[in-house]
This record gives C-alpha cells, structure tokens and sequence, in this order.
C-alpha cells in the first residue's frame, strides 16, 4: 500500500515540505511507503512547492517590504514561472515582530516579476499571500514602470500611507506584458473597498489600528479614481472584482495588467500534476494549519479530497473546527489535529509540530493496519 503525503503549509510552524516529511516519517515506522508531494493553493509557500515538484530556483534581488534590498528567489521551469509576495516584500521580510501597515510597498514583487518575464516566462503565476502592505499594487506597477505623480508632478514612491497623495498615474512606460499569461492563483474573493474589501479584512493582520485602517480605505478608493482604464474595463469595475482585495489590493493591480483570476488549489495541483501523482497511491493523507467550514468552500484539502476519489483521505492540521457533519462533506475518513495532541500551542513551535506531525502519521498508519485486517472499530 503506497501513501501519497499531500499537504499544503502549517501557517507560522512548518512548510508544506516539512509537514509532509514529518507526516512520512510517521508513516513509516508504521510501515508504509510513502510519495510526498507538497501543495500550495496560491498563497506564500508556492515557490517552495513548485521547486519540490521540479521547478528550478532563479535568485533575484529585490526591495522588501520596508525598502531594504534583500536576496530571494523565484521558481521556473523555463515557461512558467512562481512569483510570491511572501518571499519578496512579505511580512517575513520585516524584522521579527514589527509591522509597518502604512510604509510597506509591493515594489519588491514588481521587480520579481519583471525579473521573470526578463527570463523567458511566457506564464507567470502571481502567488498573493502574506502580504505586508496594503498600497493597492501601486508599488508593484511603479516596479514595472507606471509612473505616479503627486499634484506638484512630482513622481511619487507610492505606499499604502501615500495612496492620497496621487494626483495622476501615467503607464506609458509600463514594460511589454502582452506576449506573458499574468496568472493569479488564489482562493481570497474579497472586493477592494468597503467592509469586506482589503484594508477592512486583511488590515489587522499587518498591524492597522482603526485610524490606520480608515485612512488606507481612502487611500484605495482614491487610487481606484485616479487611476486609467485598463483590461477593458475601469478601475471601478476592477475594484469591485472577486479577488480584488487579495494582498492588499495586488489582486486588483494584477486584474489591471490583464492577469486572469484562477482557483487556486485547482491551478496548482494540475500545475504539481496531482492526477497523475495520486494515480499511483492508494490512500492520500492531506493537511493544512487550520480547518473549518471554510475549507470546503474550495480550500486545499477539499479539492485534494474530492480528486482522490476513490481512495481514502485523511487530514493532519494544526486545528480542527470541522464537525463530523462536515468532515462526512469533505470526504475525509478522518481528521488529526495537532493541536487536540498537546497542551501546547504547536503553530508556533515548528519542533514540536514536526514531532506531532510524525505520530499523527504513525496514528494513521496504525488505522490503516487495522483496516487491512478488518479490526473492530476500523473504518
């Protein structure tokens, strides 16, 4: 019986890869022989995946989030490149524990992009997650040469703090992204503006306080008046987009440049060759930091699950809300959560996630034990 370890990341513990190598290691002292295949849905950790699969590491050298040049990379196969936030100008690329909500740009992403359309992608994947900054892309076009000037046709640095400050944006010097498939791979559907939008949800999580977060919405519902038609439509129309809001409003600036929104767990596992992966394993255990009801609404493991079908599926993650109710919905035969396994709070202490990880695989292995051999109580 061969086992195929599908995971995506446990957000602030371990990556995909290392959840998955944890989970394997488990699952072999138990006996099995496992295929580890670490996931992504769109969101940080997407280099990381596509390199596991066989993509090839491109250093790049860009602007974090708070200006200083740092070295990161991105994942290429010669046509298709990965682009994250995350690695380029994240909230990892701040110093431990600070959070700059109002000075933090997006340039650094621009810049990995440029740099991988400069290399021969003719695909690019823009992987949004774990953002710092909320400057509705702008430091990202200004990266790939939109010009913003303030009223005194002073060019501007933009950030999210700066938005207002706009008074027009000329993309004549925009580089040539015709001939590259902008592709935005992500699960977020939040608009732009308003209470749902990008400064509203994902503010607090980069540190806004309530006066931060009113004066970042006034910052994009500016840009969205200032800023030119683009893809066909105006930005208003852009703005109120599904997805819109992903990153701080990159989704928003990636619609502008003519990016086509994707699912992201279904674009990356076909990218990962899941199907043809799992077609050579007969029990998929997946995972991710946190379940709840929001993972079937298309989340990772729901989609793993449903193309697994027919073999059995389990989860490892870091913390479960899912009722029996819904875990019978997922098509899960069951759910190990690491955090129902300590009294400690594993999300942040990766060495005791990867150990908890390893015997929630050993667990699994020992049910499947059970099963082959018909034992009470096996499913």
């Amino acid at each position: 019986m061969r086992v195929l370890v599908a995971p995506d990341k446990f957000k602030g513990s371990l990556t995909a890869a290392e959840a998955a190598t944890a989970i394997a290691d488990g699952l072999a002292k138990a006996g099995f022989e496992t295929v580890t295949l670490p996931l992504a849905d769109g969101g940080d950790g997407s280099v990381e995946a596509a390199l596991t699969a066989g993509y090839q590491r491109h250093p790049v050298r860009v602007r974090g989030a708070d200006g200083g040049m740092h070295d990161t990379s991105f994942a290429t196969d010669g046509d298709t490149a990965v682009v994250e936030v995350a690695n380029t100008c994240g909230l990892s690329t701040l110093p431990p524990g600070t959070r700059a909500p109002l000075s933090s740009s997006s340039y650094g992403f621009g810049q990995a992009v440029l740099a991988a359309r400069d290399a021969g992608a003719r695909r690019i994947v823009l992987a949004l997650g774990g953002s710092a900054s909320t400057d509705g892309g702008t430091g990202m076009l200004a990266a790939l040469g939109v010009v913003f000037l303030d009223s005194a046709g002073r060019r501007l640095d933009p950030d999210g703090g700066g938005l207002c400050r706009i008074a027009r944006v000329e993309p004549g010097a925009l580089v040539d992204l015709d001939p590259v498939d902008l592709v935005v791979a992500g699960d977020v559907t939040n608009p732009l503006l308003g209470p749902h939008g990008a400064a509203a949800v994902f503010g607090p999580q980069k540190g806004t306080d309530d006066h931060q977060l009113n004066a970042l919405e006034a910052g994009l519902r500016h840009l969205v008046g200032v800023l030119p038609p683009a893809a066909g439509r105006g930005a208003a129309g852009l703005a109120a987009e599904p997805g819109a809001g992903a990153a701080g409003g990159l989704g928003f600036a990636c619609r502008w440049l003519g990016g086509r929104s994707v699912a992201g767990a279904e674009f990356f596992l076909d990218l990962l060759h899941f199907d043809q992966v799992v077609n050579d394993c007969d029990v998929v255990i997946t995972g991710e930091g946190g379940m709840d009801s929001q993972t079937l609404n298309g989340k990772l493991p729901a989609v793993v699950a449903h193309r697994s079908v027919p073999r059995p599926v389990y989860a490892v993650v870091g913390r479960s809300q899912v009722t029996e109710q819904e875990q019978a919905r997922l098509g899960l035969r069951g759910i190990h959560a690491l955090a129902s396994m300590t009294t400690a709070d594993p999300s942040i202490d990766p060495a005791l996630s990867r150990d908890l990880a390893a015997s929630a695989g050993q667990r699994i292995g020992l049910e499947l034990h059970g099963a082959s051999h018909g034992a009470p109580g096996s499913r």
